[in-house]
């Protein structure tokens, strides 16, 4: 398989995980930027944990960079992949419409087709690895979401490229943070539940209320009916929204 893109590409035919290898990669000294990518991943991860199913056909793909602010600065990567997602998928598909889910899930009429997974691998600088599994051929069954993939009839190569060019410009416009009210806004626009109802799940602690906006570091602000705004920074998050357009779609 020949893979073009504006960084250098480490090609795998199988590996535990694309994010697995970055991490060691960069205990070794790597800074990058460059792509790894595999056909087939062993270990696949998503958020929380969760395991990614990884057969041949789609996209499974780690780009490992580094940048000169702290660790603290990367909690932000997460929207800005989430919006290269999104880029790619208008670039390539527009009429799949595309939409965000806090933080970085981009699904297509309320399904899921990518997974993101955004890890600090190194400190001195600080190295981020961004994880991006794209259903392509194939989605998985079994899942407790529903799941699709983008269709059969693009190449691997193609969206690699694509989301290699729209990374790169999403990234720029981040610009370490800097520019993080932009890449903010952009989100916002293409986000699902904003403004609508919305249950958080943290710990043992449920909140309902009113998805109100993005704070300034990325946390989903929750208004209660008394006015009180909760900060919700992880956890399991459902919108009255996004409900409507699954059963919609069913």
């Amino acid at each position: 398989m020949i893979l073009a893109t504006g960084h250098p590409v480490r090609h795998f035919d199988r590996i535990d995980s694309t994010n697995i290898e970055a991490r060691r990669l960069a205990q070794d000294g790597e800074r990058g930027p460059l792509w790894l990518v595999a056909d087939e991943q062993t270990l696949g991860r998503g958020r929380l944990g969760r395991s990614w199913v990884s057969e041949p056909g789609n996209l499974y793909a780690t780009f490992l960079f580094f940048i000169t602010e702290g660790p603290h600065a990367a909690a932000q990567v997460s929207f800005v992949a989430a919006l290269a997602v999104h880029d790619t998928v208008m670039a390539l598909r527009p009429e799949l419409s595309p939409r965000i889910k806090w933080p970085n899930d981009v699904l297509v009429a309320g399904a899921k087709f990518c997974g993101v997974l955004p890890e600090v691998v190194g400190e001195n600088p600080t190295r981020i690895a961004i994880g991006c599994g794209v259903n392509i051929a194939h989605a998985p069954e079994g899942t407790p979401y529903p799941v699709t993939a983008l269709g059969a009839g693009l190449a691997v190569a193609s969206v690699l490229a694509e989301l290699d060019a729209s990374l790169t410009r999403r990234l720029a416009q981040w610009d370490e943070g800097r520019g993080f009210a932009a890449t903010r806004a952009d989100w916002a626009s293409r986000a699902l539940g904003l403004g609508g109802n919305v249950t958080a799940t943290t710990g043992a602690r449920q909140l309902i209320g009113t998805f109100r906006e993005l704070a300034a570091d990325g946390a989903l602000v929750l208004a209660a009916e008394d006015g009180s705004l909760t900060p919700i920074h992880s956890g399991e998050v459902s919108f009255a929204e996004l409900e409507d357009l699954r059963r919609k779609h069913a």
